[in-house]
């Protein structure tokens, strides 16, 4: 801890001096998750990439103390060497604790607990003025609500005390074949109302066929159930083991996953997104070639190579939750719209094991006539090849989520215009927020994720520099080598080398 309280000293010296100056800031953590364009100006960022250690783990008390960028992997290594486990694991090991709780993270047993913020206990944070300051439910209750899903624009979350519970060594895992959305959302229903349920997640590998997959922790598994694994390079990518396994069987079919393994059976091939790559270089995409390339299928190498390549503005990425009753229209729609499956579902509580709170950006979600339950839908795929195609693509999808009185999850690219983000976003609290936190000088939320498409436009007009170097990047296959010459290298990907300034 002495450690720790020295490294926030000093970051909260550092914001201060930003706020002394008015001058913006953004925080870099050393690496990220998310699909939006992020970088590092040496000038005008505070590094918050050494706060990545697991300080505690109390037994007793069941709970972790964490520093922000502890990915997931580390953290679920320290906790299971008690027993223990947090109530909600980020599917990909890379993703961070900081980054779950400020960008709104929710995986297979966010039916159970909800959000992963759901599931922290307490924070410190310094403020965007340089206070350090400690808040839970009761104190500095609407900076400890409001923080979570604010993306870093009330200030810079430097520790968390997670909520664990016991762990066991095996999930077991049932695959219930599934043959349409209502069929999926009443299996959904069923699981859910089971307490021997623990995790709960599906695939739809068409509107007409897919599988929803039920998991138990257990302490070891049955005799007749045999065991499988996801995490080495021999083992198959989890969504062609499942779909295999249905397409053997139309009766649900029940597996034992070591825990881990089951945490993270997404990392290698990051869901299905990493097939896509093989078809981008023309390669056979088979157990051979998936072996042969392990390396690159895995999570944090395919951010790497996706942010190198500039990809993101070229596939449909984004993570949208509708109403159960809504879920049948919405497939319906993405069908017409988009054609891609897999899709991915996940069923999540909104309220979760947190009270009612009308703090922060997600705070309509506690409107006591919404829907307890919510289907997230994750859509990732090839989008139109014409730029201002693909933009228009990504606004009738967040239309249609609105439509639907739905949610999108913002780690995405945004292309609301600022007047549709704030008629979405509850605006009046989340700017009473980042005045008592004095963070109005900080880029706000809708500042962070929005594409700004007319500024894009703009630049391609007045530099003929930027019109020649977009046109060469889309000779194929130049922009995707790129990107995964770089992931082979490794290093620091967000990194500018310039001197490039934000203000």
């Amino acid at each position: 801890m002495e450690r720790h309280d020295a490294a926030v000293s000093l970051l909260a010296s550092q914001v201060k001096q930003f706020y002394d100056r008015k001058k913006q800031f953004r925080i870099y953590h050393g690496s990220t998750n998310s699909t939006r364009q992020s970088q590092y100006w040496p000038d005008s960022m505070v590094d918050t990439s050494r706060l990545s250690n697991v300080l505690a783990v109390d037994t007793e008390k069941k709970v972790a103390l964490v520093e922000p960028n502890v990915p997931m992997d580390k953290l679920v290594e320290a906790t299971m060497a008690s027993g223990l486990v947090p109530p909600v694991v980020m599917e990909f090991p890379g993703i961070t604790a900081g980054g779950g709780f400020a960008g709104t993270s929710g995986e297979s047993s966010s039916f159970k607990y909800g959000f992963f913020d759901r599931t922290v206990n307490a924070i410190e944070m310094v403020l965007a003025n340089g206070d350090i300051i400690q808040a839970t439910s009761i104190e500095n209750s609407d900076i400890f609500y409001g923080a979570a899903a604010s993306f870093g624009t009330l200030g810079v979350t430097t520790l968390l005390e997670i909520q664990l519970i016991d762990a066991k060594p095996f999930v077991e895992l049932t695959y219930c074949p599934v043959a349409s959305v209502e069929e999926s959302v009443r299996k959904f229903g069923e699981a859910t109302a089971d307490p021997s349920t623990d995790y709960l997640d599906g695939i739809l590998f068409a509107k007409d066929h897919g599988v929803i997959c039920v998991g138990r922790l257990k302490d070891k598994p049955n005799v007749s159930v045999r065991v499988q694994r996801f995490s080495r390079s021999t083992d198959p990518w989890f969504y062609l083991h499942a779909k295999k396994l249905i397409a053997k069987s139309n009766k649900p079919v029940t597996e034992a996953i070591p825990l881990v393994d089951y945490l993270f059976r997404y990392d290698r091939g990051g869901f299905w997104v990493g097939a896509y790559a093989f078809q981008y270089f023309v390669t056979p995409f088979n157990r051979v070639t998936r072996w042969t390339l392990d390396r690159f299928m895995h999570t944090r190498v395919m951010y790497h190579a996706l942010h190198k390549s500039g990809h993101s503005k070229r596939y449909i990425i984004q993570d949208v939750a509708v109403p159960y009753e809504a879920a049948g229209e919405f497939i319906d729609y993405l069908e017409k719209s988009f054609g891609h499956y897999p899709l991915w579902l996940c069923p999540l509580r909104q309220r979760g094991q947190s009270e009612y709170s009308p703090h922060g950006l997600m705070a309509q979600t506690a409107d006591p006539n919404a829907p307890t339950m919510l289907l997230n839908v994750g859509i990732w795929g090839p989008g139109p090849t014409r730029r201002r195609a693909f933009v228009n693509a990504n606004r009738e999808l967040e239309r249609k989520v609105h439509e639907l009185k739905g949610q999108k999850w913002l780690y995405a690219h945004a292309y609301y215009t600022e007047q549709e983000f704030w008629d979405i976003y509850d605006r009046k609290e989340y700017d009473a927020l980042r005045a008592k936190c004095h963070a109005t000088y900080l880029p706000s939320v809708y500042d962070k994720v929005k594409v700004d498409v007319a500024a894009e436009e703009q630049a391609l007009k007045e530099s003929w520099k930027i019109w020649v170097l977009t046109k060469f990047w889309k000779i194929w296959p130049l922009s995707g080598l790129y990107g995964v010459c770089h992931a082979a290298i490794g290093g620091d990907y967000l990194k500018l080398r310039g001197k490039k300034k934000l203000d």
